[in-house]
């Protein structure tokens, strides 16, 4: 084993033996073209009441020359400093909108010439969005009219959208507080020319600082003030009739928010010093309390450099965190504070208390509620009840509490005690409605709450409404969904009281759509939107979920494709495509529980290996790979004989179904699944090719845990070294197409990991091909690159996996 790391480390500090291949943006068959052509249905959002649909419109892809727009990469950011917006901005470019009992949905009309639109911010009485307009100088506001379908600029003062969406309402819903690019912001330094002033030194103290592979950080003096000038903002009011007035003086701005009645602003501030290892959100800032007027009321949070944590994925840092307005009183705070010290090594009864200081925050914090686990949220309910939430990683518990906001001393009660990977006990989720501040609070009818599930069961997907007793904590099943050929989400509640439900449905071949269920009457259906199916070549593809066993007994799914035409009794033997990503589980009986519904829509995207079914492939999508430890065992523990045992039960599944041959078959996976396909491909001889893209194979280059392995390299170095394909790069027999983007910003996926693996492979002769694709991140969105990317895989698995024996 040393002397094959002594070569492969040898391989690494050589170049020249890689053959390079120019080859322009390739488009993949026109089968697989057309689908990728097909329009987009627009998003939706509906109000609370039933009665106005906006509908979003964009295209499905960028372009690489929108990607190749200036881009800065700072603190974890990633800022067009021309535009001053996030770079990666997924942008929208038209708006309509009907009544809901309207088929025809109308033009909102005065929208902008060639619209970027972006950053969607609901007035509170919901008849206005406002939004951003992107051009080539900048980014301004703009106000869409819901019921006069009307659209106009606000202001041509310059926003700055680079630390999230600076759109706030006034409660009121008459103006807007937003934040706009400095009078005084100094010209950036062109860090590509800039002549050094001197090396760049980071410390330590001593402290353990066990951060994750974050990327795009702060690595250089010029870096901070880049970052500074890019994050400084002014606050300003603006009226709905265009009047500008100075609300808060300029600052690094990074989250503001209204009180429920709208009397007080809530502004986090960023301070430095700034980090060279973990993101901005981990740099030092401070909570302050102003009035309408921007007058500063009182400071209630300071919170310094986060770069030292104690180890460990339930670790947190001590202080205030998760501060909030509670959504039921007209101006009271409330956040958690750690009482283990953030340590999940410390044992305590009790690891987070959450308290409440309410309005003009100058007296003492009161005590709420102390949580067991890592307090995760609350929902509001009144003075005498609210629900709390935490969970606990390590043992994948979670506990929900009913207790009394105004008497801490009676013992908030669980409710609700299990495992949140066991998706079969799942209780739902509360349903929620607006008060008169338009804030979400619990919805309570008498002693009754509600609760709304997805409703995952041994005999299927059947989602459901249950009442839930407050006194009693008991539940009554008041809806559940029976369909079996289609799938019906509920998506909200509309009125409890009447019964009337936000529903989407869909099925195999019928594109999703929204209805009003009324729960209270039988077969009462009302539809809302009417969207056509676009992908209608594949609309009659044979699909099913099959269930099969592991070796070791575990149950396992997956959803089954055959090739168009496919004539089921022929029992023609085919090439077939395996598609999955690991997930780890505590225990086998949630891991083994069916969570894939057959009646899902048949979307193809650009990740997805749907699309060759067009192609003569047999298609098995999302294989379950369950990696599970019990008890003292951690999941990766016995990560590659797991990882191997599933593959080989979804092979054998369909092989003894009579559809394929199961020497032509390819595995493929994305991120992590990437990561599982090299070492299927490095520990078995299961597969004829694979397909990696955007993966991490050398554990050693995230030394401080990566997925959900939170022991350190220094931890449990076999693990690291046996779960590399890097180290393994010598067992590789398997032809392997590696993709990745040359911008991946994914903690641990860096285009470092692809471009070493492949000199691995390439120096020990193995069967591989590296594709790296201009100006991509983690996910893939500029349309050259996804066809590229789509022609590549169909390429090589034309080759390697459809006419394997052609090539051996």
């Amino acid at each position: 084993m040393k002397n094959t790391i002594a070569f492969i480390a040898f391989l690494l500090l050589s170049s020249n033996f890689i053959a390079q291949e120019k080859l322009t943006y390739q488009k993949p068959p026109k089968e697989i073209l057309e689908l990728v052509d097909a329009p987009l249905a627009p998003s939706v959002w509906i109000d609370s009441n039933g009665e106005n649909v906006v509908l979003l419109y964009r295209d499905a892809y960028k372009s690489i020359a929108e990607l190749t727009e200036t881009e800065l990469r700072l603190g974890g950011l990633r800022i067009n400093p021309k535009t001053n917006i996030g770079s990666r901005t997924r942008y929208y470019n038209n708006i309509k909108v009907k009544k809901s009992t309207e088929k025809d949905a109308r033009q909102v009309v005065g929208l902008p010439e060639n619209a970027r639109i972006s950053n969607f911010s609901i007035s509170p009485n919901q008849k206005m969005i406002a939004f951003l307009n992107t051009s080539e100088d900048g980014v301004q506001l703009w106000l869409a009219d819901v019921e006069n379908a009307t659209a106009r600029k606000l202001s041509s003062l310059k926003l700055n959208a680079n630390m999230g969406n600076p759109i706030n309402w006034f409660k009121e819903s008459n103006a807007l507080l937003v934040n706009v690019i400095p009078s005084d912001r100094k010209e950036l330094i062109n860090t590509s020319e800039a002549v050094p002033e001197g090396p760049t030194i980071s410390v330590s103290d001593g402290e353990k600082a066990q951060n994750r592979t974050y990327q795009d950080l702060l690595s250089s003096p010029n870096d901070e003030y880049n970052f500074e000038q890019l994050a400084r903002s002014t606050v300003k009011k603006i009226t709905l009739t265009g009047e500008v007035s100075d609300f808060l003086p300029t600052a690094m701005y990074d989250d503001i928010e209204f009180s429920p009645e709208g009397s007080y602003v809530m502004v986090n501030t960023i301070k430095k010093p700034f980090s060279y290892i973990v993101p901005y959100y981990r740099f030092p800032f401070e909570t302050n309390i102003y009035d309408t007027n921007g007058n500063l009321v009182q400071k209630v949070n300071d919170v310094p450099l986060n770069e030292v944590q104690p180890k460990g994925f339930m670790a947190t840092r001590e202080g205030k965190r998760r501060m909030n307005w509670r959504s039921d009183k007209p101006a009271t705070l409330y956040w958690a504070e750690a009482l283990d010290k953030g340590d999940p090594e410390v044992k305590v009864d009790h690891r987070d208390a959450v308290y409440e200081l309410a309005a003009p925050f100058k007296a003492k914090e009161r005590l709420l509620l102390k949580t067991i686990n890592r307090y995760s949220g609350i929902i509001w309910g009144n003075d005498n009840i609210a629900i709390a939430s935490d969970y606990w990683w390590n043992d994948r518990n979670t506990k929900s509490y009913i207790f009394n906001p105004s008497n801490n001393s009676e013992a908030p009660k669980i409710i609700f005690d299990r495992s949140y990977q066991d998706r079969y006990s799942d209780p739902g989720n509360f349903v929620t409605t607006r008060n008169d501040y338009n804030e979400r609070v619990l919805e309570i009818n008498r002693n009754t709450a509600y609760l709304m599930g997805d409703g995952f069961s041994e005999k299927g997907q059947f989602p459901f409404i249950d009442e839930f007793n407050l006194k009693t904590h008991k539940t009554k099943r008041v809806y559940e969904s029976a369909y079996t050929d289609k799938l019906e989400n509920l998506n909200s509640a509309i009125d409890m009281k009447k019964g009337k439900i936000l529903v989407r449905i869909e099925s195999q071949n019928e594109y999703p759509n929204y209805y009003f269920r009324n729960i209270k009457k039988k077969n009462d259906l009302t539809p809302v939107t009417s969207f056509e199916n676009p992908f209608k070549s594949i609309q009659n593809v044979h699909k099913e979920v099959i269930y099969y066993k592991r070796d070791d007994g575990l149950e396992l799914e997956g959803t089954l494709y055959l090739p168009i035409g496919y004539d089921v009794n022929s029992k023609e033997k085919m090439p077939m495509i395996l598609w999955a990503y690991p997930r780890e589980y505590k225990d086998k009986s949630s891991a083994a529980q069916s969570t894939t519904n057959p009646n899902e829509f048949i979307y193809p995207y650009y990740g997805s290996p749907i699309y060759w079914v067009t192609q003569g492939y047999v298609v098995l999508d999302d294989a379950a790979f369950p990696i599970v430890g019990e008890g003292d065992e951690q999941p990766n523990d016995t990560f590659v004989t797991q990882l191997v045992g599933n593959a080989k039960a979804a092979i054998d599944a369909v092989e003894e179904m009579g559809y394929i041959d199961r020497n032509r078959v390819g595995v493929g996976g994305h991120s992590y699944g990437a990561f599982m396909t090299a070492n299927l491909l490095s520990h078995s001889n299961l597969f004829a090719a694979g397909i990696a893209r955007s993966g991490a194979y050398n554990r050693t280059l995230t030394p401080f845990g990566f997925q959900s392995e939170e022991r350190s390299y220094w931890d449990s170095p076999e693990t690291y070294n046996t779960m590399s394909p890097f180290m393994n790069a010598d067992k590789m027999k398997t032809p392997l197409l590696l993709i990745h983007g040359e911008a991946d910003n994914n903690s641990g996926t860096y285009p470092l990991q692809s471009e070493r693996y492949f000199n691995a492979l390439k120096g020990l002769g193995a069967t591989s091909r590296l594709v790296m694709l201009p100006k991509e991140s983690h996910g893939y969105s500029a349309k050259e690159s996804v066809l590229h990317v789509l022609w590549e895989q169909h390429e090589w698995l034309e080759k390697y996996v459809k006419n394997k024996e052609d090539n051996e």
